[in-house]
């Protein structure tokens, strides 16, 4: 009778067993179909569901946009941690510091391969400090969105534009400092200049020394037109106030985009990208020369070589004007070379040899070109952009490749074969408002600068150090 009751035991205990495994799998098929159910959302944390809302008119919404930008942030978030910790992903497996010194010091590796690959393994493992933004005539902490961060060449200074809070954006520029002591600082200038007009595009010029000047093309309002000023750099130094030097304001209706020549056949010449026309002007004689295009010209840059512009427009054409030629008619017979990618071209940049471009658009294409035979011959995967203004940024002597996308992720590449090496999350989370700015450089003060990384995002500034070392904590207080 025992045996009888142990032995119905056990097959109490199999057929139990075997409906809890049926009960799993029902739950968990339940869960699936729950999923799937068409006009419902289900929350894993909350263990429900709720109906998706069509439109953003009620007072706590649950829309198909606000889940995916709650996915987003979960992402950043999760990222971000990762990002922060000490061991970061090589950029190539096995690769690493000591592994190519060996190969240099055999003779295996070249001085420029060996160059390129050890920049790929420090941007790999950059480390994030913030760095505090503070102006000595005043004790309150920037509170001004970046808007815009260009480098000089020397990478010396940084020019900055805010957005203030009651419209309109102030300007001046950050001088950095104490890079011999392998720690990095910036002084913020006193004398920064506002405006009520908004600055669509900016660049360095030389007109007395290389980068003696910034080029602004600022956005007509009311009935006050556009206009392009011409801004010495001494301009917002506190040393010389009663010499600022050549200060000129051109006459030109909204530019989308500006250009600075340093060909000797152009000297003191710069172009300006506007709504299907583009103005080339004499900075010191004010004459102009105006070419027709077909579209609004959103990027250019200057070859340093020969005194020829590129040009990146709307339609997705990427031409060029060699200003040696005459012809400016409607027949559009002055454009030396043009091709088209698929969407409208926010940044063009030429490399050191100038037979290759590469041209970014809004459909987050980056490509390399070859200009001779007009054919793409690279494209760099991974950015993205859907009709954002963005630049792309190029250095090429360490072999690299920066693009901050519409998703606000900073992705770096390897320019020789295409290879992502890092993809850098914000520290803030991502909106429209919120797209960072960045400068690298492998010389970030001058010849005897740091490498690394400069971000700008919100009213913060960021450094990203090759040297795990680095100290943190470093106050950028502005005195110029």
């Amino acid at each position: 009778m025992k045996r009888g009751n142990w032995r119905s035991s056990g097959r109490d205990r199999h057929r139990h067993h075997n409906q809890s495994q049926w009960r799993s799998r029902h739950r968990s098929t339940e869960s699936i179909i729950f999923h799937l159910l068409p006009g419902f959302y289900f929350d894993p944390e909350k263990n429900r569901y709720f109906r998706l809302l069509p439109g953003h008119n009620n007072c706590n919404p649950l829309t198909k946009e606000g889940l995916q930008k709650k996915e987003e942030e979960k992402k950043r978030s999760a990222l971000l941690a990762e990002d922060d910790g000490p061991r970061k992903k090589a950029p190539r497996t096995g690769l690493n510091s000591t592994l190519l010194l060996q190969k240099r010091h055999l003779g295996l590796l070249p001085p420029s391969s060996y160059s390129r690959l050890i920049h790929e393994v420090k941007v790999s493992g950059m480390q994030r400090h913030r760095l505090e933004v503070q102006s000595s005539n005043s004790t309150s902490p920037n509170t001004d969105n970046f808007h815009l961060i260009v480098a000089d060449s020397a990478c010396e200074r940084v020019f900055t534009v805010n957005d203030v809070s009651h419209g309109g954006c102030k300007y001046g520029i950050m001088n950095f400092h104490g890079c011999r002591k392998d720690s990095l600082s910036v002084e913020m200038c006193d004398n920064l200049y506002f405006t009520n007009r908004k600055v669509n595009s900016v660049c360095w010029a030389s007109v007395t020394h290389t980068d003696s000047h910034v080029l602004l093309c600022l956005v007509g309002i009311s009935q006050t037109p556009g206009c392009v000023s011409l801004l010495p750099a001494s301009l917002f130094s506190n040393f010389n106030p009663d010499q600022p030097g050549m200060l000129c304001s051109f006459k030109i209706s909204t530019a989308w985009s500006c250009a600075w020549c340093l060909n000797p056949q152009a000297d003191k010449t710069f172009s300006t990208g506007l709504s299907r026309r583009v103005i080339v002007t004499d900075a010191v004689t004010g004459h102009r020369a105006t070419y027709l295009a077909g579209s609004d010209v959103l990027a250019q840059q200057f070859a340093l070589r020969a005194p020829v512009l590129f040009n990146g427009c709307r339609s997705g054409e990427i031409f060029s004007i060699d200003l040696r030629q005459r012809d400016r008619g409607r027949s559009h017979g002055w454009k030396t070379s043009h091709f088209f990618q698929d969407s409208a071209i926010t940044s063009v940049q030429l490399l050191q040899d100038e037979n290759y471009l590469l041209a970014a658009d809004m459909l987050g294409k980056i490509k390399l070109w070859d200009i001779r035979v007009k054919r793409s011959v690279k494209q760099y995967e991974g950015h993205h952009n859907e009709y954002a203004y963005l630049p792309i940024h190029v250095n090429e002597p360490e072999g690299l490749l920066l693009a901050v996308g519409q998703d606000c992720y900073t992705r770096l590449w390897s320019l020789h074969d295409r290879r992502l090496l890092r993809t850098i999350p914000s520290p803030h989370p991502a909106g429209k408002d919120s797209i960072p700015n960045v400068v690298f450089s492998s010389q970030l003060g001058g010849s005897r600068g740091l490498p690394g990384l400069l971000m700008a995002v919100h009213h913060d500034l960021y450094y990203y150090s090759y040297n795990k070392d680095y100290q943190k904590g470093l106050t950028l207080e502005g005195q110029c």
